[in-house]
């Protein structure tokens, strides 16, 4: 039936309906030929259909075999025939069926009558010859290949709250791991984490909606409005915005944990005592809609949550929609923060975290020998990605490009890689071919690497797979100094990459002394910053699921 549709709507078979609606009864033979190819269908449906046909050429009296054929195709909606013998067909459900199949059956059945007036006049071939003229003119031209920038950068991390200081102090390799001072975590055998000790929404939310808001939203409000400021849009830009064109797809992994464990406290007491706003604040989409309600933005505007993923998930969708000509502007990348009881105990229980609580500075150390887990960070990253000519016609500074990316899944285990590195492998490859570039064109990498025993080396051995013969190939991980910030991990990773861009120069990977089996040093940055003109960059995200994701940037020319 989709078929049809798509047939019946093609120049092509207009003339070729034409042609056969134009062919004389070809008598027996032709009859002939009718009857063997509905012999032929075996299907049940099949035959129901050559029943249909059959009915519909003898409701349309004369005309031959082949013109009564395809006029009966023409006409594919269900038949008096199919439903008499289909009793239990509702008019709702023909409307489904028409709606499954995608035709609208007032303007085929339009089109049908002008074709019957048109046969039995003999004037077919000039009807469908205006046919052919009116699809003609309602055909949409092809557009052309819409360019995505970056024009603005906004991050709440324990190593600062701009973009600036933030990559100044990766650049000097400053560790932001500490001891958590949120909560007492004695208890606990992990003690330390990525835990912003200074947070202020001061000018950037309002103080009521502070009080009740979930960490996670208030890092996402402010890091997303700080990237309109760091890429001047004042409220007069703003204005010569359209914003139906203009939207918000900034994701976390973990929610309002914190909101939603403080309602099931207050439950333990009464339902009386819970927080009305502990559902809304608790849901993941929320922070994108509360910043859309902010800016008074109308276009695309939900959530995305893909485990550690997240944030990169996010960004590329955010520059589909650009590329689509969906919208002009989007606010993109994730937020979470879950240094809270309940968070550090559940990653506790998956034995997934780092115990070195003597030595924090040096707990989070990817491709070591002797890591032993990864350390928990949380913040927000957003970046403010808009259409090229969009940005160029208000002046913007543009930090870089967004070539493309990818997504895959492993399809193996619930928290470990997959033994091959399949997964990660084909993400990278169609990544690569998504944006364009050659794996000889990458020469810088911002890797996942969480500093777990498994997830580094298997992501190592797909990276030397992928780029080891580039002999200008730096590979880094922002983790080593701000821990895993989960689902806005791959936000602040793009900061840093489009950083790394911006300024030619490369943070270090610290706490890299001893370099784990059948890994070459030579790939990796070592424990100083270095220069580096990068041509394209590369930054994955993965996340429990087995979700992979890669983005690439480049620097704008």
């Amino acid at each position: 039936m989709v078929g049809a549709s798509s047939c019946y709507a093609s120049p092509l078979c207009t003339w070729l309906v034409a042609a056969c609606m134009s062919v004389p009864d070809g008598g027996g033979d032709s009859r002939q030929a009718a009857v063997a190819l509905q012999s032929g269908r075996r299907s049940r449906r099949r035959r129901q259909l050559g029943k249909c046909s059959a009915a519909a050429s003898g409701n349309r009296g004369s005309g031959g075999s082949i013109q009564a054929l395809v006029t009966s195709c023409l006409d594919f909606a269900p038949c008096s025939h199919y439903y008499n013998n289909n009793n239990n067909y509702s008019n709702s459900n023909s409307n489904a069926l028409s709606s499954l199949f995608g035709f609208n059956t007032v303007s085929l059945n339009r089109t049908q009558r002008r074709l019957n007036r048109a046969s039995a006049s003999g004037g077919v071939m000039a009807v469908a010859m205006e046919m052919e003229k009116e699809a003609a003119v309602n055909k949409k031209p092809p557009m052309e290949q819409r360019r995505v920038v970056v024009t603005g950068m906004g991050v709440e991390t324990s190593l600062g709250h701009d973009p600036d200081t933030f990559y100044e102090n990766l650049l000097q390799g400053n560790s932001g791991i500490s001891q958590i001072e949120n909560f007492d975590c004695s208890e606990f055998p992990t003690r330390i984490a990525g835990e912003i000790k200074s947070f202020s929404t001061e000018g950037w939310v309002a103080p009521k909606l502070s009080k009740r808001m979930d960490k996670f939203m208030l890092y996402l409000l402010t890091a997303g409005k700080k990237a309109l400021a760091d890429g001047g849009v004042t409220e007069e830009v703003m204005e010569e915005f359209d914003k139906a064109r203009c939207g918000v797809l900034i994701g976390s992994s973990m929610g309002g944990m914190k909101v939603f464990h403080d309602a099931i406290e207050a439950l333990k007491i009464s339902y009386k005592k819970m927080n009305p706003f502990c559902v809304p604040f608790a849901t993941t989409n929320m922070g994108s809609a509360m910043l859309a309600m902010d800016l008074g933005w109308m276009g695309p505007n939900y959530s995305i949550a893909a485990a550690c993923a997240t944030s990169n998930f996010c960004i590329l969708n955010s520059a589909n929609h650009i590329i689509k000509g969906e919208a002009d502007v989007m606010l993109c990348g994730g937020s979470d923060s879950v240094i809270i009881p309940i968070g550090l105990g559940g990653f506790v229980a998956c034995r997934a975290l780092s115990q070195r609580n003597n030595d924090p500075t040096r707990a989070s150390r990817p491709w070591d020998t002797n890591r032993d887990g990864f350390v928990m960070g949380e913040g927000a990253g957003v970046l403010l990605l808009e259409e090229l000519e969009h940005a160029k016609k208000r002046g913007a500074t543009i930090y870089a490009e967004f070539l493309g990316g990818s997504f895959t899944c492993d399809a193996y285990h619930m928290t470990e890689p997959h033994p091959d590195g399949a997964g990660v492998k084909l993400c990278i490859e169609r990544a690569l071919a998504h944006a364009g570039v050659s794996k000889e064109q990458v020469n810088y990498v911002n890797a996942h690497a969480t500093s777990t025993p498994a997830g580094d080396l298997k992501e190592y051995l797909a990276l030397a797979n992928c780029f080891g013969q580039n002999p200008e190939i730096r590979i880094n991980s922002t983790k080593s100094m701000i821990g895993h910030l989960l689902g806005a991990a791959g936000a602040v990773e793009a900061v840093a990459t489009v950083q790394a861009i911006r300024t030619g120069w490369i943070h270090p990977n610290i706490n890299l002394e001893n370099p784990d089996n059948g890994v070459d040093t030579k790939l990796l940055v070592g424990p100083k910053k270095e220069r580096l003109n990068i041509t394209a960059a590369l930054s994955n995200s993965f996340g429990f699921g087995g979700h992979n994701s890669s983005i690439i940037f480049a620097p704008y020319k």
